[in-house]
C-alpha cells in the first residue's frame, strides 16, 4: 500500500491557491463545450488539465547553510551577465553579476526566496510585455524589484519580470518581511523570468543552459568570492 502511495505522492502535488479560481473556470468551460459537441468536452479536458499542472507548488529540500543563495524559480539560465540592477531599486550604476533564470508554460511558477532576510526594497514598474527571453526585457517589461538584506551583510536583489505570455505578477511579500530561502514569496502566471543579482565579487556557481529547481539548486554562495577556489562555471551539453 505504502509503495502505491510513493508513486504516487510525486504526481499529485499541492496545488497553489492562486490557481483554483483558473481550474474552475476551465472546468465549467469545459462542460459547455461538452454541451455544444461532445469531442470538444475532451479538448476541455486536457486544458483543464493543464490548467491545474501550471499551478502545482510542490514542496521542495531547500539547502539551509547560511549564505548559499538558492535558486527563486524553475527553469533554465538563459544568461549570466554584469549590468546594474533597476533603476528603481536606488542600488547605483556599478555593474553586479545578474543571473536570468527564464520560465516556460511547463515550469513550476511559484518563486522562492533566495537567501534568509529581511525584504528592505520593493519597487513595481509597469512595463511592456516582451519576450522575457530577450535581454531587453530587465530594463523595458513590467516586474516587480526586490531587494533582501542577508546574512555577513550581503545585499541581494532579485526581480520578477512578466514576459509575452505572462500578464500577472504576483508578490506575496511586504517591506520589513523576515523570510527564509526557498520561502514562497509570489509567482507569476504564464510564463516569466526571475533575474538574481549577486553583490559584488560572488561568482555564480551555475551555467548558462543550466536548468535550475526553485528552492533547491545553489546558485552562489556568499561566502566565496573572486578569491575562492573556483570561478565562474563553465558547463556543455553531454
Amino acid at each position: 500500500m505504502s509503495s502505491i502511495r510513493d508513486i504516487i505522492k510525486p504526481v499529485m502535488v499541492p496545488i497553489n491557491k492562486e490557481g483554483y479560481a483558473f481550474i474552475t473556470i476551465f472546468a465549467i468551460g469545459t462542460v459547455i463545450l461538452g454541451i455544444i459537441w461532445e469531442p470538444l468536452f475532451f479538448v476541455g479536458l486536457v486544458l483543464t488539465a493543464w490548467c491545474a499542472y501550471f499551478f502545482r507548488d510542490p514542496d521542495r529540500v531547500t539547502p539551509t547553510r547560511p549564505g548559499l543563495v538558492i535558486a527563486p524559480a524553475d527553469g533554465v539560465v538563459q544568461m549570466i551577465r554584469e549590468c546594474a540592477p533597476p533603476p528603481e531599486l536606488e542600488m547605483g550604476d556599478t555593474p553586479l553579476t545578474r543571473i536570468s533564470i527564464f520560465m516556460n508554460v511547463f515550469n513550476v511558477h511559484v518563486n522562492r526566496m533566495p537567501i534568509d532576510g529581511t525584504i528592505t526594497k520593493m519597487a513595481y514598474h509597469k512595463g511592456a510585455f516582451l519576450n522575457a527571453s530577450l535581454d531587453k526585457a530587465s530594463i523595458h517589461n513590467e516586474r516587480m524589484s526586490l531587494v533582501v538584506d542577508g546574512p555577513k551583510d550581503k545585499r541581494i536583489a532579485f526581480v520578477q519580470i512578466a514576459g509575452l505570455v505572462a500578464r500577472r505578477i504576483l508578490c506575496n511579500v511586504e517591506l520589513g518581511d523576515e523570510l527564509k530561502a526557498g520561502e514562497r514569496f509570489g509567482m507569476i502566471r504564464f510564463g516569466s523570468r526571475v533575474d538574481v543579482y549577486l553583490p559584488k565579487g560572488v561568482v555564480p556557481l551555475v551555467c548558462e543552459n543550466q536548468l535550475t529547481v526553485a528552492g533547491e539548486t545553489v546558485i552562489a554562495d556568499l561566502g566565496r568570492g573572486q578569491g575562492g577556489k573556483e570561478g565562474a562555471r563553465e558547463g556543455e551539453v553531454r
